[in-house]
């Protein structure tokens, strides 16, 4: 950001210093001060911001924005009586000076992940922002906002919600040109009331930016009733074959020569049993009217809806179909999403930033769509936050599972009894197993290698997700990292 402290203070309605100063960045963590640094106080249930100050200020912090008074602070300080909700009007006061194209993106499953790779994509037409990972709330996507330059030609900026009202205020700083809704499903239901998921996430449609238009995948019925309700000028794809501009289609893997700017192979070589390519997958894409073929960083059906709503917001801004499909085929998945390892026959897949029903399903077909008959083993964890549903969520989880037939299954956290409940009606009796930690994980894991599964000669997949509160990335690093995990 460029924006003058006597600026932020005519926005905020306080008073202007008689010898104003340029701000370029906002910061919350007073070890990230520097000249230059406006440092944002957060009072927290742990910490409170304001009693690092000093600390900030010693390291070049140029001004405060604080909701108590502080006439020890050495610099000037603008007093708020909100300091969360001042970042926030702070953050839409740079949006409005911005020339960039401001996309905002917000769905229950795989948010995350569609705004890494279309910042990728539209980042082959021109310069590109987007909030890190999934910093996406109140305080996160302000702060990601002001550490733009104002020169980009693409914001993407992530919106992530668990509240009533939490949309609200995120699509009130923001203002999209356009607002992306990838798809909709239990997800932090509790603390999202009775309204429904759909219609708090089709609240970002509620203030887009004059002309501003909303993109909507149209599978998913309430939805489309909820984004229609907001009176926004809507658009639709699909990823299940509907009538409408933007649609695509799961083609299969990808050949195993890696595309131009494709991801790296791995270090070991994929067996003919997962050939042609461990990484990616071929998608058919119909855009307003023109039909295309992409390599995409996805494998599987899933896949389709990610690629499909990518395009679609790349193709509304003016890309090309030969810009999205070099954006595509070589970009990259986030951390923790899908990503993969090979562990002697066996693939890891690490998908545990975090869960829901939506994303829990999703990724346990895609993982056993990649264990194609050899041993499938889900290592799980319960998924949070989901209030009064918790129970009826688990146990369908569990019904889900035994559908798929695993070879065994690990479990971390609560709910076990009501996945047992649903494994038990969907016919599964294999191996189950309640861990608590990545210790009792690696030692259940060795007598199941050296007796039940000694015989077995292919290999197979094993898929960790869970909530992020159950950190199942510990007990796949018992696997990959042994040594580290036991030092």
């Amino acid at each position: 950001m460029r924006l003058t402290y006597n600026e932020i203070a005519a926005h905020l309605g306080l008073s202007a210093l008689e010898g104003d100063i340029v701000l370029t960045v906002a910061v919350t963590d007073s070890r990230e001060a520097a000249p230059g640094a406006l440092f944002v106080c957060i009072p927290g249930s742990r910490v409170d911001g304001h009693e690092f100050v000093s600390a900030a200020v010693a390291l070049g912090a140029s001004a405060v924005l604080a909701s108590k008074p502080l006439p020890l602070a050495g610099v000037p300080v603008l007093l708020v009586e909100d300091t969360v909700k001042a970042l926030g009007k702070i953050a839409a006061l740079w949006r409005d000076k911005t020339r960039a194209k401001v996309v905002g993106v917000t769905g229950t499953a795989g948010k995350t992940t569609l705004k890494e790779v279309l910042a990728q994509v539209l980042a082959v037409r021109g310069k590109t922002a987007k909030n890190a990972l999934n910093n996406n709330n109140q305080i996160g996507m302000p702060r990601a906002m002001l550490a733009t330059d104002g020169d980009e030609d693409f914001w993407v900026m992530e919106a992530g919600i668990s509240h009533e009202g939490d949309m609200e205020e995120l699509s009130s700083v923001l203002r999209p040109d356009l607002g992306v809704i990838l798809n909709v499903g239990a997800g932090h239901t509790e603390g999202l009331g009775k309204k429904g998921v759909a219609w708090h996430k089709s609240r970002l449609l509620t203030n887009l930016a004059p002309g501003g238009i909303g993109l909507v995948c149209a599978d998913y019925p309430d939805l489309v009733r909820d984004a229609r309700a907001t009176g926004a000028e809507l658009h639709f794809f699909s990823a299940t074959g509907r009538a409408v501009e933007y649609r695509a289609s799961y083609a299969g893997p990808a050949p195993a020569t890696p595309s131009a700017g494709s991801a790296a192979p791995a270090a070991t070589t994929p067996t003919a049993a997962d050939a042609p390519d461990d990484r990616r997958g071929l998608y058919h894409l119909w855009l307003d009217g023109a039909r295309c073929v992409v390599t995409a960083p996805f494998r599987g059906e899933y896949g389709a809806e990610n690629v499909v709503a990518v395009a679609a917001v790349a193709h509304q801004l003016g890309l090309s179909n030969a810009e999205i499909a070099q954006g595509l085929a070589q970009s990259n998945l986030p951390v923790q999403r899908f990503n993969q390892t090979r562990l002697g026959q066996w693939l890891l897949i690490d998908d545990t930033y975090n869960a829901n029903p939506l994303s829990m399903r999703r990724m346990l077909d895609a993982a056993a769509e990649r264990a194609a008959g050899r041993l499938f083993v889900p290592v799980l964890g319960e998924m949070l936050e989901l209030g009064s549903q918790a129970a009826e969520e688990h146990e369908a989880l569990g019904r889900h599972l035994a559908d798929l037939k695993p070879a065994a299954i690990f479990w971390k956290g609560g709910h076990g009894e009501d996945i047992r409940a649903g494994l038990t009606r969907g016919g599964y009796t294999g191996p189950w197993f309640e861990v608590y930690d990545a210790a009792a994980f690696a030692s259940e894991w060795a007598q199941l290698a050296q007796g039940a599964f000694a015989g077995n000669k292919t290999g197979g997949v094993m898929l960790f997700k869970g909530s992020r509160g159950n950190r199942l990335e510990c007990l796949l690093q018992t696997l990959t990292e042994p040594e580290a995990v036991r030092g």
